[in-house]
């Protein structure tokens, strides 16, 4: 089967490293569903990027993943559009610091329920897709967060770690089948998001952008950041055929972070 009549439905895809996965995606020619936030105007443009880069098919689906019933409707609706639904990334996500006895209890439910409940309603509607067609792929976007804990990042990591439970619980319940499950564990990746939180360190505290970089980076040995290429290109092996055999991992992409 080519990538050409695959489909992969992408979360959080409008931005960062969702739309950086759906780039390299739609360069080997997968037909691309979209999700994530964006005015119409930002969402047409992305739809035509990737139709240039070579999808045979972009387009946009709305859902707040908030919501189990809206990512019934999303699933629902990226089945209706295409018919199928081969490869699923999940990597919509969201964040909040705080100590433990200061934690909002809202942003703990809400935390949880994009980072992990999201990727558990999606699993179980794609997983019946995939098996009308005896072929698909499940990519989880974790984070080294989901192997290492952070102090005053409770919901995320609690998030996070569960999320690479529920990949390996995914993998052995598809042991048998031409289905995989894995998990990409990025340590700091420079986003735009990423980028924003340097220059407002560097705008509060002075000194040098290099000294502003080292500080946040202390954690990850390798002192450089993960790139968004870099992430999206283990996303593209994943799915490959040649990871057929790859089956319930964690990946720590992190420089180095989880071995410290």
């Amino acid at each position: 089967m080519s990538a050409g009549e695959r489909v992969a439905l992408v979360t959080g895809s409008t931005s960062g490293i969702g739309l950086a996965i759906a780039r390299r995606l739609a360069r080997e020619g997968f037909r691309i569903a979209l999700h994530g936030f964006a005015p119409p105007e930002g969402v047409a443009a992305i739809e035509e990027a990737l139709r240039k880069l070579g999808a045979p098919q972009a387009r946009h689906f709305e859902a707040d993943l908030l919501q189990p019933a809206q990512i019934e409707r999303l699933m629902a609706a990226v089945a209706q559009d295409h018919g199928r639904l081969d490869v699923l990334v999940n990597n919509a996500g969201i964040q909040h610091v705080a100590p433990i006895d200061q934690f909002p209890p809202e942003r703990w439910d809400a935390i949880l329920a994009v980072n992990l409940s999201a990727a558990f309603h999606t699993t179980r509607l794609a997983l019946p897709l995939m098996r009308a067609r005896g072929w698909g792929r499940i990519v989880n976007i974790a984070s080294v967060s989901g192997l290492v804990a952070a102090p005053m990042k409770a919901a995320y990591v609690a998030a996070k770690h569960g999320l690479v439970g529920l990949t390996k619980v995914t993998a052995l319940e598809t042991a048998t089948e031409a289905i995989t499950c894995n998990a990409i564990c990025p340590g700091w990746v420079l986003t735009s998001l990423v980028e924003r939180q340097l220059q407002a360190r560097h705008a509060a505290e002075g000194g040098s952008r290099e000294d502003v970089v080292r500080q946040l980076l202390v954690k990850q040995p390798s002192q450089d950041f993960v790139t968004l290429e870099q992430v999206a290109a283990l996303a593209a092996y994943f799915v490959s055929d040649e990871a057929a055999q790859t089956r319930g991992a964690a990946w720590n992409l992190d420089g180095g972070y989880a071995a410290a």
